[in-house]
């Protein structure tokens, strides 16, 4: 519903000719629909984080017995994947002749996560969804379905 000015709208309502009293009482239903939708909370945003599922059809993953974390990016659909590593290796270089890079130079890719600015990492066409590593949650890749025995 497109949302118009209480002002507009008393305007015109006098443009229309229609007595101050009915003008008077139209805006004051206004006002008090619109305080009552202020009133009407919705629920705040689910916090959402960021996790990536490994497939892990043999089990190698899982009987390492130990977590992995990792980083999710995002590059453009003309990049080859195999390349994001060398991308973020040309934009912690970039950063590192920079003042800031020479002064405190990246080393990881967890620093250069951390610590290159977006606008380094998206010259070299790599865009980091987050500064944070996500846990890797290794998974066989079939969905289980239900047996006859389970029905009954």
């Amino acid at each position: 519903m497109a949302k118009a000015d209480i002002k507009l709208v008393e305007l015109v309502l006098k443009r229309a000719k229609l007595d101050s009293i009915q003008v008077a009482k139209i805006i004051e239903d206004i006002k008090f629909e619109v305080e009552i939708s202020k009133e009407e909370t919705t629920e705040p945003p689910v916090k959402k984080q960021y996790v990536f599922v490994v497939s892990d059809p043999y089990g190698k993953i899982e009987s390492l017995g130990c977590d992995f974390a990792g980083w999710v990016f995002q590059i453009s659909d003309d990049k080859a994947p195999q390349n994001v590593i060398a991308q973020i290796t040309n934009a912690a270089s970039d950063f590192n002749i920079t003042p800031k890079g020479r002064k405190m130079p990246v080393k990881t890719i967890d620093e250069a996560v951390c610590f290159v600015p977006q606008k380094i990492l998206k010259e070299s066409g790599v865009w980091a969804k987050h500064k944070e590593p996500v846990l890797v949650i290794p998974h066989s890749g079939r969905i289980p379905f239900p047996t006859h025995e389970d029905f009954e």
